[in-house]
């Protein structure tokens, strides 16, 4: 079986971040390898306290994992800092043997900054053009494109072809902020035809769901689907949960 491995931040509230991702993982019975970036104190209302851990110790766990058995894809959420950043991006493998899928968790769902300028310029330099998959909502590609943000199709398909071009093989651009009765989410890549997901806008809201859509293409694209295939997969999958909430 190959393993993801997982690099982020935890959540003590458990509704996000590792612990998140690991119970993902684990219900389409991938193995998981962590390396943790980041410790914070948070509740669904708020993020309390956030610590970011020693750049060499987060590449350490990377190279650790690495060593420990045959990854078949990453997942990376929460990074905090340029510094680890730069130490993540040393320490991957290429993208070639181990797609990468990248949740760019720029804040908290609360409004709390997670990853500052000088960390969301790393990223982009740094850990975009290791990327397969990055997995933004509409207001973090356009910080991440420092635009005003997209809300016509068009548009939005257009800042993800921008994204590609500074190094991902693909966007997935997700629309679950936007409104109107469906939630739709965007496959792009540089150029040709754009792939839609797309289920019925549920009531409700839930935490995490950004890490359980990354986890869940991550263990698909380990498992060996293809990327729209993987895609699907996991938007089906954090749709069902949405509905178990609502």
């Amino acid at each position: 079986m190959n393993a993801v491995l997982v690099i982020a931040g935890t959540d003590s509230s458990g509704g996000a971040g590792l612990t998140r991702d690991v119970a993902t993982l684990t219900h389409f019975g991938s193995k998981v390898l962590c390396a943790v970036t980041a410790v914070t104190a948070q509740t669904d209302a708020a993020v309390g306290c956030v610590v970011t851990l020693p750049a060499m110790l987060v590449r350490a766990q990377i190279e650790a994992a690495l060593a420990s058995a045959r990854v078949g894809a990453i997942k990376i959420g929460m990074l905090g800092d340029a510094a680890i950043v730069a130490a993540v991006s040393a320490a991957l493998p290429p993208r070639e043997a181990a797609p990468l899928v990248l949740d760019p968790v720029l804040g908290a769902s609360s409004g709390r900054e997670l990853l500052d300028a000088a960390g969301r310029a790393a990223l982009r330099e740094r850990l975009l053009p290791h990327t397969t998959l990055l997995t933004p909502n509409i207001g973090e590609a356009a910080t991440l494109l420092e635009a005003p943000p997209a809300t016509a199709e068009e548009e939005i398909v257009a800042q993800g072809r921008a994204l590609c071009a500074l190094g991902p093989r693909a966007v997935l651009m997700k629309g679950g902020h936007a409104g109107g009765p469906l939630a739709v989410d965007w496959l792009v890549a540089a150029e040709g035809p754009v792939e839609r997901f797309s289920a019925p806008r549920l009531p409700g809201a839930r935490r995490g769901t950004g890490c359980t859509l990354a986890s869940a293409i991550a263990a698909g694209l380990a498992a060996g689907l293809g990327l729209i295939a993987a895609c699907g997969q996991a938007k089906q999958h954090v749709t069902e949960l949405l509905r178990q909430s609502a």
